[in-house]
């Protein structure tokens, strides 16, 4: 495995000098993001479509610092009801695959989307429940007529190109959990796969292991981000929480840096797991921890990673 970094946390830093900063600290990959809710501010998308010569040179600059990109991230919203805001979202996926093609990076970084409950509404909906009965009414427009259309096509124009979609699962998308994820992937075909980020699985009372397990060649990339659950909140609330990210002491669950919300054992299960399941790419990290400045929580993250995780193929089993 490499240790990675998504560079959206550097994005006030320019190209260059984010590059500097993750090979001192010595890192082997990143995660770039190229527009939609990442942003792309280390990735000038369509000038690098447009040039060879700059694909080099932007090549050179990564590869010069013993570096590789490991994905190419877009996520956004390609199921929304808005026509606008989802023609914009697939024109993005569709140039960062091409992008990705051209700089043999063989990951795109993806949300499911949301659509809206039904034609005409103007919304997405995010159902959780099966009942009331329209809500089944609802998830079947959505994944039958709206997602799994789309997903099949653009997972096949990926696959056209020799790059694999990983798809996020967040909550508020479609794709929220290990069982909606392979639902799609089991529609749209084994080259859509998962971005599994263990943070998001944690504040739903998953076990990590169990999940990566089950997916197994289903993931693709995954990233290096905890979350501490308050078990105060969570006990009177639950785990589904709008309480704005600032306001953590009366959040069910907060983003942390790696080992701040769960322990090196829990850390140790979920990267012997994933090499278990045969995953031997990059651990990406992502600081979105509000209790810590982007320095310090990128600075921990790796200290704790290169520590706890497994970055030399395993050896012969001389003794078997």
């Amino acid at each position: 495995m490499r240790i990675g970094v998504f560079t959206v946390l550097f994005q006030d830093m320019p190209f260059t000098a984010m590059l500097d900063r993750v090979a001192a600290a010595g890192l082997g990959a990143i995660e770039i993001g190229t527009g939609g809710y990442p942003g792309d501010h280390h990735c000038p998308l369509d000038r690098l479509l447009e040039s060879g010569r700059e694909r080099l040179a932007y090549q050179g600059e990564v590869e010069r610092r013993g570096l590789k990109v490991s994905a190419l991230s877009c996520q956004h919203e390609p199921l929304g009801p808005s026509p606008e805001l989802a023609q914009a979202s697939d024109a993005l996926f569709r140039k960062t695959v091409r992008l990705a093609a051209e700089l043999s990076v063989p990951v795109v970084n993806v949300v499911s989307g949301t659509p809206a409950g039904a034609p005409g509404d103007r919304a997405p909906s995010w159902v959780t429940t099966a009942w009331p009965p329209h809500f089944r009414r609802m998830l079947d427009y959505q994944w039958n007529e709206v997602a799994i259309p789309y997903w099949r096509e653009a997972t096949a124009f990926a696959k056209g190109r020799g790059v694999k979609v990983a798809v996020e699962m967040h909550p508020g998308f479609l794709v929220y959990n290990v069982a909606t994820l392979l639902r799609l992937r089991e529609a749209a075909g084994e080259n859509l796969g998962c971005n599994l980020d263990p943070s998001h699985l944690f504040w739903n009372g998953v076990d990590l292991p169990s999940a990566i397990r089950r997916l197994g060649p289903a993931i693709f990339h995954v990233h290096a981000k905890d979350c501490q659950v308050d078990p105060f909140n969570t006990a009177v609330n639950g785990c589904n929480d709008a309480t704005p990210y600032e306001r953590v002491r009366d959040r069910s669950w907060t983003f942390r840096t790696v080992g701040y919300g769960h322990g090196d054992e829990v850390w140790k299960d979920i990267l012997g797991a994933l090499r278990t399941a045969g995953y031997d790419y990059v651990l990406s990290i992502e600081h979105e921890d509000g209790l810590m400045s982007v320095a310090e929580g990128f600075e921990k993250s790796v200290r704790k990673l290169k520590e706890l995780a497994m970055l030399e193929p395993p050896g012969e089993m001389y003794w078997a």
